[in-house]
């Protein structure tokens, strides 16, 4: 049995009517099914159910970061309407902005909805972690992650996971490992690491 790296991932659901109880939150439920099936690395999470308060949103990134979190995901609040200001709070806090990957969760977005373009999602990296603002919806945040996959499981459009890997890598955090069929990451050949016994 090959040993991981234990990882902590925080998981932000970022919703006015969700955090007050008026609904039940979807975000934080479809973020671990999806990571659990995509890594095979022990996962120690690190929930949070939030309004929509840039300076909340801020303040819960930085002590996700700060309780070791080497990836943080929030799903919420990234679109035009006057609440929505998870993108705002995620730069904010940001020692580098990582903009392809917005630029990619839009383009996947654009498969199936023009209205994509409104969403302002953004990317970034607070000491050595990975921050990634997903869209709010289960089956959005599956395809933006995951990628666009034809009839006989061919990548069509790449996700977005497939980078995140490595990035973390280049940052200095653990060395994540991907369940192939799920979403097979990238790296160049020297950065493969052989799995310990």
């Amino acid at each position: 049995m090959a040993e991981f790296d234990r990882v902590r991932i925080g998981i932000v659901s970022v919703s006015d009517r969700a955090s007050s109880g008026v609904y039940e939150d979807k975000g934080l439920p479809a973020l671990k099914q999806w990571l659990g099936q995509a890594l095979l690395n022990p996962i120690e999470w690190a929930e949070r159910l939030i309004p929509d308060e840039q300076a909340l949103i801020s303040q819960t990134l930085i002590d996700l970061v700060d309780a070791g979190c080497c990836l943080v995901l929030t799903t919420g609040g990234t679109g035009p309407a006057l609440r929505d200001v998870t993108p705002e709070a995620t730069l904010a806090v940001a020692h580098k902005t990582m903009p392809g990957f917005g630029e990619q969760m839009r383009r996947i977005g654009l498969e199936f909805v023009p209205t994509a373009i409104l969403s302002r999602q953004v990317a970034v990296i607070r000491e050595s972690c990975l921050i990634l603002n997903l869209p709010g919806q289960p089956k959005s945040i599956q395809e933006t992650l995951e990628g666009l996959k034809g009839a006989e499981g061919q990548t069509l459009v790449p996700g977005i996971f497939a980078a995140v890997p490595y990035c973390i890598d280049l940052i200095g955090g653990p060395y994540l490992e991907t369940h192939s069929p799920v979403c097979k990451a990238f790296r160049p050949k020297s950065a493969l690491r052989a799995p310990r016994p």
